[in-house]
């Protein structure tokens, strides 16, 4: 009886770091930054409406403090946003995509093309004004979307849905 299975050891793995990835476009910064202070001005608004209406009046005299812990929050948020901002990166390569991000939990998701089903390119109204995109995309078997690259270029993400698109369909 003959034996067709063989199941080899790998020995090397591929060094995932050894990858060049690209940073996303710096100008989403700026989209971020639109996005956060509009929070921030409805948190404003509401913690001001309800120190005018709801809050009792015994409260007023630490109004202060709570106007305090509202600005460090958000300026640590901001902080937080700033600095993670430069490790948001892509890779294109010959038979997958690969996007990374994280600060304090890295993440580094890879989807080979024989697992894409479809890729989208979403333009929401704030990036729109750069002239950024986002690039989703979707594998068998899932409802949402594996992958998302948002801040690159409209024309870019434009090329990489048409790579990808090619690369399925082959």
């Amino acid at each position: 009886m003959t034996n067709y299975f063989k199941n080899d050891l790998v020995s090397e793995l591929p060094d995932i770091t050894k990858i060049e990835f690209k940073k996303i476009d710096k100008s989403y910064f700026k989209v971020i930054l639109i996005n956060f202070f509009l929070v921030i001005g409805l948190f404003l608004a509401g913690l001001i409406v309800l120190h005018q209406f709801v809050f009792p009046d015994y409260l007023n005299e630490y109004i202060l403090y709570l106007y305090l812990l509202f600005t460090f929050l958000f300026l640590l948020i901001f902080i937080f946003e700033k600095m993670s901002f430069s490790k948001r990166k892509y890779a294109l390569r010959e038979k997958d995509i690969s996007y990374k991000e994280g600060l304090i939990v890295k993440k580094l998701t890879t989807v080979p093309f024989s697992r894409i089903q479809h890729v989208e390119t979403d333009e929401k109204p704030f990036s729109r004004l750069f002239g950024l995109s986002s690039l989703s995309v979707y594998t068998a078997g899932d409802s949402s979307d594996d992958l998302v690259i948002k801040g690159i270029k409209k024309e870019t993400a434009l090329q990489i849905k048409e790579f990808i698109s090619t690369k399925i369909n082959e």
